[in-house]
C-alpha cells in the first residue's frame, strides 16, 4: 500500500526556524507541514513525552501537621531531572513485583526539627539513591537563586518527617506530574486570513483584538483582496517552556520520536509485518498497562475484571468480577505506601 506525503509539501519537507532559545524555553516556526501534523506534535509534547516523577511514598514517620496524603501529593509534583529517561523501564515492562532499580529511582527524605525556630523542608533535602543510570536523573530540579527548590513542608520543635520516595517513568496523559512542559504556545494565521476565528467585538476588532508578535512574521491581508477558499495554513508558531526536567530541545526531540513510533505502529497495522523488520512497539505510556495487557490490566481485556485496593468484596460491576473497578489497585500495581 502506498502512502502519499502531505499534498504540495513532499518536495520541500518540514522546516524549522528557531526564533529564540533560552535555558528553559524555545520559540520556533514550523513550516511546510499541515495543521494536523503541527497540532499532533503540540499534543504529544504536552502529554506523551516520558519523564520521571515520584509515584509512591512510603511513610516511616510523620509528626508534622500535614497529612501523609498531602505531603505525598506535594512530593509527586516536584520536577525531577529526566536526562536519559529511556534507560529506565516502565513498571509494566519490568519483571519485578512493584519496583526495582531497573524501573524506578529511590529518594529518601529525613528531617527533624530540634530548635525553637520553624524548620522548612525543601526539595534539596531529597537524597537520591546510589543506583542510577547517570548522576543527574532523578535529582530534584532546583532553579531558584538560593538553591533550595520547592517547599515541601514545615516542622516545629520535636516534629519529624521520614519518608522513602519511589520515582517512576510516566507520561502526562496519565498524570500532570509527568508533564515535561509548563506551557506550549501554538498559533497559526495571526492575521486571521483564513477566517478560522470569528472575533467578537463591540466597535473595532482591530483595536479590541491586538495582533500577537507572530503577526510580524507574515504579510497582512490586502484590503479588498478576494477570499481564497482553498488556502491552508502552512506556518505554525511554537513557544515551548520546560519545567526543567528536560531541556527544551530534548522535549521537542522526544516528541518527534514519539510521533515516529506512533506513525510506525499505524503503518505496521495497515501493512503487516512484511518489510517492517518485525513488531513495532509504541512505548510512551503511563506506568500502568495503558496499551494492552492481560485480562484485568488497565487497557487489556475486561473478561477477568478489575480489583480495588480493598479486595474483591462487594457487588459485581460492569467491568466483571466482584466489587471491582477499571483501574486496578492503582494504575501502577499494588502500593505499600501512599500514591503521589
Amino acid at each position: 500500500m502506498d502512502y502519499d506525503a502531505m499534498d504540495g509539501l513532499e518536495d520541500i519537507g518540514p522546516r524549522v526556524t528557531v526564533r529564540e532559545a533560552a535555558k528553559s524555553s524555545v520559540g520556533f516556526v514550523l513550516t511546510n507541514v499541515d495543521l494536523a501534523f503541527a497540532n499532533s506534535l503540540r499534543r504529544i509534547i504536552l502529554a506523551e513525552v516520558p519523564t520521571m516523577a515520584i509515584d509512591l511514598v512510603e511513610v516511616e514517620a510523620n509528626t508534622s501537621v500535614l497529612a501523609d496524603e498531602f505531603i505525598a501529593h506535594r512530593l509527586g509534583l516536584i520536577p525531577l531531572n529526566s536526562k536519559d529517561v529511556d534507560s529506565i523501564l516502565y513498571t509494566r515492562d519490568c519483571d519485578c513485583e512493584q519496583y526495582c532499580d531497573n524501573c524506578s529511582i529511590t529518594l529518601t527524605l529525613h528531617a527533624r526539627c530540634t530548635s525553637n525556630e520553624i524548620m522548612k523542608i525543601y526539595a534539596r533535602d531529597l537524597v537520591v539513591g546510589s543506583t542510577t543510570p547517570n548522576d543527574q536523573i532523578g535529582r530534584p530540579v532546583i532553579s531558584d537563586a538560593e538553591g533550595l527548590g520547592s517547599v515541601i513542608g514545615k516542622l516545629r520543635q520535636g516534629q519529624e518527617l521520614r519518608m522513602k520516595c519511589i520515582a517512576k517513568k510516566g507520561i502526562a496523559k496519565e498524570h500532570a506530574k509527568w508533564a515535561p512542559t509548563s506551557a506550549v504556545g501554538f498559533e497559526y494565521d495571526p492575521h486571521n486570513k483564513l477566517r478560522h476565528l470569528d472575533l467578537w467585538y463591540e466597535d473595532d476588532p482591530i483595536k479590541e483584538w491586538p495582533k500577537s508578535k507572530n503577526a510580524e512574521w507574515e504579510e497582512p491581508p490586502l484590503e479588498g483582496a478576494p477570499f481564497n477558499y482553498d488556502a491552508q495554513p502552512s506556518e505554525f508558531y511554537f513557544d515551548v517552556e520546560s519545567i526543567g526536567n528536560l531541556e527544551p530541545d530534548a522535549v521537542i526531540q522526544q516528541g518527534i520520536k514519539v510521533m515516529q513510533q506512533k506513525l510506525a505502529a499505524v503503518i505496521q497495522e495497515l501493512t503487516g509485518d512484511e518489510g517492517r523488520g518485525g513488531e513495532v512497539e509504541y512505548e510512551p505510556r503511563s506506568p500502568g498497562a495503558m496499551n494492552g495487557g492481560a485480562a484485568g490490566d488497565y487497557g487489556g481485556g475486561i473478561e477477568g475484571g478489575y480489583t480495588t485496593p480493598y479486595g474483591n468484596g462487594g457487588n459485581a460491576s460492569a467491568w466483571g468480577g466482584g466489587g471491582q473497578t477499571p483501574y486496578g489497585a492503582t494504575p501502577y500495581g499494588q502500593n505499600n505506601g501512599w500514591a503521589a
